[in-house]
């Protein structure tokens, strides 16, 4: 159970029940996650509004997701780890692929360099250098895509931990964490 209400769309208000009913637009349902932010209408329209802003961004939708299994990975996160493979396979994602970016690895150089480096920026919170940067570039990222893979992990670090401080009920097939919780 939740350690935080729901929000039920009926019973919102205001800007929160206009978000919810967007987010409700977009996946035919409402998902926990965003019920559990609608406590603050303010940290749901941070929320959502990234995740719009950065699904126009530079990035591609299948990165975006395999970028977000890897984090939710690390942080043993069962919710996102759970929503981001589903969307991740409805993004074009083969499950082999969505398994392997888990474990921040994948056949493609490219994604397999910005996965290195979005654990690597997880687990240094943040504490990169020079030459990590520089290794992107050199998989052929330019700095918008470098800037947006960060803002990626940012907002993954955002929901992993919504979810997991406060125990929001997954409500997405389940996935198996592949790091120690």
């Amino acid at each position: 159970m939740s350690r935080i209400p729901l929000v039920n769309e009926a019973a919102a208000a205001g800007e929160a029940k206009a978000l919810l009913a967007n987010i409700h637009g977009t996946f035919g349902a409402t998902p926990n996650m965003f019920r559990a932010v609608a406590n603050s209408p303010a940290a749901l329209k941070s929320m959502w509004g990234s995740f719009g802003a950065l699904g126009g961004g530079a990035i591609p939708a299948q990165l975006g997701e395999q970028i977000a299994v890897a984090v939710a990975d690390r942080n043993a996160c069962h919710y996102c780890l759970a929503a981001h493979t589903a969307l991740g396979r409805k993004a074009g994602v083969s499950a082999a692929d969505m398994a392997a970016a888990q474990a921040g690895e994948s056949s493609d150089p490219q994604t397999a360099a910005a996965l290195r480096f979005v654990l690597k920026l997880v687990d240094a919170r943040g504490q990169v250098g020079a030459a990590d940067v520089d290794a992107l570039r050199s998989a052929g990222f330019d700095d918008a895509q470098i800037v947006e893979i960060v803002a990626h992990v940012a907002l993954n670090l955002f929901t992993n931990y919504v979810n997991v401080a406060f125990d929001v009920p997954v409500d997405f097939p389940s996935v198996k964490l592949r790091a120690a919780a």
